[in-house]
């Protein structure tokens, strides 16, 4: 069992996560806390595997509790945020300050939503449950709905699609621990890098910002993705929050297609979704990138971008926050090269180059 901690100043916030979480199977809801004085004194007796955070909060603020928390007592720490775009720069501090993931805070909704906010919500909770600041889980096995897979949003394509340009693509996926893993590869590439095109598994509203934190840090132009935009080199496309991400072409233009879909592989957006397109629209002139992150969205498309010749690599074991995603990518033979997070971008760059 996974053991969880929700500390938010919101009644109503505590019993809806609290009601989502405790209908698992293999998690539980060990306590819950008003603020980080109330979670202290909590933590006296009960220490768990999870801890799930609000910011705003009186008396004490998360982000003044998170970092007291890393420094005396490590553990895995999911921030749960409204969609106020005012919040967001706050959240990217707690990623900094050793955050594992971010997840929007449930509402009342229709049935479909909340069915969707509970599959996001507690494949979070596994994910961290997973990661390095927590005490290390013994393998267990996780019964979970099942999921699409990216026939759902794009049929497989039957037939060869022509490749009549050079430009390169990079096409990149990631999921728990990608904010800092995007950041370490962003900023490695030059300003005349191959365009490339990102899947991070992040709550809707807060990839503006994300994208917007990045592009002040990088060479490359960083931005949230909008339908129809132009795949240059020297630019990265990060896909919206709650929308699918796909490559196209028209004649020897790249561009992306941002759409609505179901849930793949459990996300929207999903890896399996960009690389598949990446894999019918770039071919050999592509090359796929498989990040840290919980489950095997992105597995089964990056192989099928290896078998339209693509180059494809994975995120080594020892850098990843959690070696699920490129570990599923590794065991379906889907990848030609294993490297540590520092070296991708150089590798990457020096590859298209001698194409």
């Amino acid at each position: 069992m996974i053991s969880v901690m929700i500390i938010d100043d919101s009644a109503v916030v505590r019993k809806t996560l609290g009601d989502i979480l405790a209908g698992e199977d293999d998690i539980e809801v060990v306590a819950t806390a008003s603020d980080p004085y109330d979670a202290a004194e909590k933590l006296k007796k009960t220490v768990p595997d999870v801890i799930v955070l609000d910011i705003e909060m009186p008396r004490m603020d998360g982000l003044t509790f998170l970092r007291k928390l890393m420094h005396q007592h490590p553990l895995p720490v999911i921030i749960c945020s409204s969609k106020a775009e005012e919040g967001s720069q706050n959240v990217f501090q707690a990623l900094q300050f050793g955050a594992v993931d971010i997840i929007q805070k449930p509402k009342v909704g229709t049935k479909e939503f909340l069915e969707e906010s509970r599959v996001t919500i507690c494949d979070a909770v596994r994910a961290a449950s997973m990661t390095k600041p927590g005490r290390p889980k013994p393998a267990t096995e996780i019964h979970v709905a099942p999921k699409l897979t990216a026939d759902a949003v794009m049929p497989m394509p039957h037939g060869p699609i022509s490749i009549d340009t050079t430009e390169s693509v990079i096409a990149v996926g990631a999921s728990t621990g990608g904010t800092e893993a995007l950041r370490v590869f962003l900023e490695q590439l030059p300003v005349d890098a191959p365009g490339v095109v990102i899947v991070q598994h992040m709550p809707e509203h807060f990839t503006a910002a994300f994208a917007s934190r990045l592009d002040g840090l990088c060479a490359v132009t960083v931005k949230e993705a909008q339908d129809n935009d132009t795949v240059l080199r020297g630019r990265a496309l990060i896909a919206p929050g709650n929308k699918h991400l796909l490559l196209k072409r028209s004649g020897a233009r790249y561009y992306v297609e941002v759409k609505d879909g179901p849930l793949v592989c459990r996300h929207r957006p999903s890896v399996d979704v960009l690389f598949r397109s990446t894999a019918r629209y770039a071919g050999k002139n592509a090359v796929g990138i498989i990040m840290t992150g919980m489950g095997d969205d992105g597995s089964r498309g990056i192989l099928e971008m290896k078998q339209a010749g693509a180059f494809t690599v994975a995120q080594d074991e020892s850098s990843c926050v959690v070696f699920g995603m490129p570990k599923e990518a590794i065991k379906l033979g889907a990848i030609d090269k294993v490297l540590p997070l520092e070296e991708i971008a150089d590798f990457v760059v020096r590859k298209t180059r001698a194409r």
